[in-house]
């Protein structure tokens, strides 16, 4: 049933190109009536009224949103940079949101203070491992540790194993991001090795391969990101994610975003 509620269509037809001249104009919806004028006054064409009153009746909810999550780990904040800038992608997607999250911090605040890590944002919410059951799609971001995630994430998926007795992450589309050290230090060997969390709960990873197109041959500056997803040098710690890298990072956000939803329309 459509958004009339149960209103009886008029039977006077009125050609798609005549009731909405301005169809392919990109405010159309916003430009032209919700239904066609009809001069018969015996006409069964629901009225303006009726429509306002269908679409606030409570059964006429807008579809939700499909939600990505973009769940990651930062110490110095360059895997916090591309998943702000790939939110933007996803949220680039008609219908599709995304949601950033933080895994719990496991090293002691005297560490940090230390390793002189900068304090966390507060306004990006730690995540538990059950809250994943409600993601549509999720985009996992790390910094590598010896060619691997960092055992801040590591801990995390560690702690989804009443998620994967039940198998509720199944299906789901997931993705990585990553940050290294160096060129050599781990921006494919990060994200591969991750690969295996994802298939003990039977989820399905999504890479970028090179969709992102020219931008992955650039050579004229130093690029993170591979085939298998976003990433950033982060040399020292001094150095912060170039603009090829975060838009690098909102592609990888836009195209989980259209993956996402092809499924959930499957």
């Amino acid at each position: 049933m459509g958004k009339g509620g149960g209103c009886v269509p008029s039977k006077k037809k009125v050609p798609s190109s005549a009731a909405n001249p301005d169809a392919s104009h990109p405010n159309a919806s916003q430009n032209a009536p919700p239904i066609p004028t009809d001069d018969n006054p015996n006409s069964t064409t629901p009225s303006r009224n009726d429509v306002v009153s269908a679409e606030s009746h409570p059964n006429s909810h807008p579809a939700p949103n499909l939600r990505i999550f973009i769940v990651f780990y930062s110490m110095y904040g360059h895997v916090e940079d591309l998943a702000k800038r790939m939110k933007k992608g996803v949220d680039g997607v008609d219908g599709v949101e995304g949601l950033l999250y933080r895994v719990p911090e496991t090293l002691p605040s005297g560490v940090l203070e230390a390793m002189k890590a900068p304090p966390k944002d507060t306004e990006i919410p730690e995540i538990s491992a059950a809250e994943l059951a409600a993601a549509d799609g999720v985009l996992f971001g790390f910094p590598t540790r010896y060619g691997s995630m960092a055992a801040q994430m590591k801990a995390f998926f560690d702690s989804t194993g009443q998620l994967w007795q039940k198998q509720s992450l199944a299906g789901k589309p997931a993705g990585f991001f990553v940050s290294t050290g160096t060129q050599g230090g781990g921006q494919e060997t990060t994200a591969w090795t991750a690969i295996t969390q994802l298939a003990h709960h039977g989820m399905l990873f999504v890479p970028i391969g090179y969709t992102f197109g020219a931008g992955m041959f650039k050579m004229d500056s130093v690029r993170g990101g591979s085939p298998y997803g976003a990433g950033v040098f982060a040399g020292d710690g001094t150095r912060g994610p170039s603009e090829t890298e975060l838009a690098l990072a909102e592609h990888q956000g836009k195209y989980m975003a259209a993956v996402v939803k092809k499924l959930a329309q499957a």
